[in-house]
C-alpha cells in the first residue's frame, strides 16, 4: 500500500526543532516571493511571461556568444533588490542560527537575503551577485556591499557590460548559469547528510542536481511549500502545503521566539 502524504502542525514542527541536535534549512525561490522576487517557475515567473528569454539570459555559451542578454536581466535584478528587504521566514532562519538551532542554510536563491536578515552559514549552490570573475583574467571581484561593478551595473538605464579595469575582460557575476557546475555541492550534501531534521523551505525540488540533496537526508525532512513538491512521502517525510512566512510564525510562536 502506498504511503500517504504526512501533514505537520506549527506545533509538531517546533517540536521536532526542538528536540532535533543538528537542523539544516533549504531554501528555494517560495521563500523570498513574499518579498516581492518573482519566482522563475510560477504563474508570474520568468519561464512563463518570458519577459527575457531564460535559454538565453542564464546560459553560459550565450553569455560567451553575447553579453548583453545577462546584463539586461543583471541591471533589472540588482535594481530591484535596492528596495526588497528579508521576509520573516528569512529572519526565523538567523535566528535558529544564532540561538544555536540551526547549522545554516543551503539555499537555490541568487539574492542574498538570508545574509541580508543575519544568516552567517550560507551555501548557496546557484551562487550570487555577493561576487564576480573576469572572464578575461579570473580576478575576483567583491563583496556585494562595496561591490562597484554593482553599482555600475546598474547606473545606466541602457545596461553596460562591466570590463574588468586591469585587462578589459568582461565581468560575470558568480551566479551560476546552465552549462556550468553547482558551488559547494559537496558541503551541502555533507550538512544534510549530518543532520537529524532537514527543514525545505519554498523549494518544489525540481531544480536538478540541488534537488538530488534532500534524497540524502538521513533523519527527518519537513518540505513547506505551496504547491507540488517532487519528493515520494516516506514515513520520515512530512509535507505542508502553504506560504512559508504564515507558517513559520506560528512555530515561531510555539518556540516562543520574538523575531521581528
Amino acid at each position: 500500500m502506498p504511503i500517504q502524504k504526512q501533514s505537520l502542525t506549527p506545533a509538531g514542527c517546533a517540536e521536532l526543532i526542538s528536540s532535533s541536535r543538528r537542523v539544516t534549512a533549504m531554501s528555494g525561490a517560495g521563500i523570498s516571493t513574499a518579498a516581492g522576487i518573482p519566482d522563475f517557475r510560477g504563474p508570474g515567473g520568468l519561464y512563463v511571461t518570458r519577459r527575457y528569454d531564460p535559454d538565453k539570459v542564464f546560459n553560459i555559451s550565450w553569455f560567451r556568444r553575447d553579453h548583453g542578454f545577462f546584463y539586461e536581466f543583471a541591471h533589472d535584478f540588482v535594481t530591484m533588490m535596492e528596495t526588497v528587504r528579508p521576509t520573516f521566514t528569512h529572519h526565523f532562519l538567523a535566528r535558529l542560527e544564532a540561538s544555536g538551532m540551526l547549522r545554516g542554510v543551503i539555499t537555490q536563491n541568487i539574492d542574498m537575503l538570508h545574509q541580508s536578515a543575519g544568516s552567517r552559514n550560507v551555501v548557496e549552490v546557484h551562487g550570487s551577485y555577493g561576487s564576480a570573475t573576469c572572464c578575461g583574467c579570473d580576478r575576483a571581484y567583491g563583496a556585494l556591499s562595496n561591490a562597484w561593478w554593482v553599482r555600475e551595473m546598474r547606473s545606466s538605464p541602457s545596461p553596460p557590460v562591466v570590463q574588468c579595469p586591469v585587462c578589459k575582460g568582461v565581468l560575470k557575476p558568480d551566479v551560476v548559469f546552465f552549462g556550468e557546475s553547482v558551488k559547494g555541492y559537496d558541503e551541502a550534501e555533507r550538512m544534510i547528510a549530518e543532520s537529524d531534521l532537514l527543514l525545505v523551505v519554498g523549494s518544489s525540488l525540481t531544480v536538478t542536481p540541488a534537488s538530488y540533496l534532500s534524497l540524502g537526508a538521513a533523519g527527518k525532512t519537513v518540505v513547506i511549500n505551496r504547491g507540488d513538491v517532487s519528493l515520494e512521502p516516506s514515513s520520515s517525510r512530512f509535507f505542508v502545503d502553504g506560504e512559508t512566512d504564515a507558517y513559520f510564525q506560528e512555530v515561531a510562536d510555539c518556540l516562543g521566539m520574538s523575531i521581528i
